[in-house]
């Protein structure tokens, strides 16, 4: 029938297979094809997507595409508003919340420690992550190319980092959360919202050494788990600093 020509930017070539790495990709069609169908028939997550031009115009992902168009692919710009250029999204996710599949349990919990709504349970099924991510608008974080791939998902990112605390800087920077993160707000456990509880009230639940030593506590709304600056309080607060202030830099 004829072909149509699809650049992709930034990291989203990362997802393109070695015989898909000239610029332009030059895709025969067969006639009715869309947008959406082309970008992951090469490879690419549409959920990673969002910004599709056509010869210089925004267009959906159901867009039918014509011999000899030429297609721009951005990634996601989560940091910033596209709203009034981008039709692929309705809006942009300015407060990000986040569910978590089950082969990345310590990036929640590092997620967590900074603040961050992150759902998470070691016995996730791909439909239940799916469902959630839509459902509540929670951005996916996954190493399974293929469950971003659902067209229920709109919402996520395939984490390219092996070691967690890589991954925890991966996302801090990819989703620019520096200036958004509250360190100590939420449960590493249960994703629970922490407040400060009066030492009298918590007592019978105390080691006697916790006890002696400790005056100031916060508790879990939800699971009731107590924390306290205990012995590791200084490192985990360094490491956050170290996160927090390394992606700031890195954003300048």
């Amino acid at each position: 029938m004829g072909h149509a020509y699809f650049r992709f930017y930034s990291e989203l070539r990362d997802f393109l297979s070695v015989s898909s790495q000239q610029i332009p990709v030059r895709v025969e069609l067969a006639g009715h094809e869309t947008v959406k169908h082309i970008v992951e028939m090469l490879g690419v997550p549409h959920t990673e997507i969002d910004l599709l031009l056509v010869n210089g115009k925004s267009v959906d992902f159901d867009y039918q595409i014509q011999v000899g168009e030429f297609i721009s692919v951005y990634p996601m710009f989560e940091s910033l508003d596209i709203q009034s250029v981008s039709k692929v999204r309705q809006k942009p996710l300015r407060i990000p919340r986040f569910v978590v599949d089950i082969h990345l349990g310590k990036l929640a919990g590092y997620l967590r420690l900074l603040g961050f709504d992150t759902l998470y349970r070691n016995d996730f099924q791909d439909n239940e992550l799916a469902e959630i991510s839509s459902t509540e608008v929670r951005i996916l974080l996954t190493r399974d190319r293929g469950l971003l791939k659902r067209k229920v998902v709109t919402r996520g990112y395939l984490v390219r980092e092996d070691d967690p605390k890589e991954q925890i800087h991966e996302i801090v920077r990819r989703f620019d959360l520096s200036q958004l993160a509250l360190p100590f707000s939420r449960c590493s456990l249960c994703n629970g919202l922490l407040s400060s509880v009066s030492k009298k009230t918590i007592e019978k639940d105390l080691e006697p050494l916790t006890k002696e030593h400790y005056h100031h506590f916060k508790q879990c709304s939800d699971c009731h788990q107590i924390y306290w600056k205990g012995s590791h309080f200084d490192e985990m607060e360094n490491f956050i600093r170290l996160i927090i202030n390394s992606n700031q830099e890195t954003s300048i």
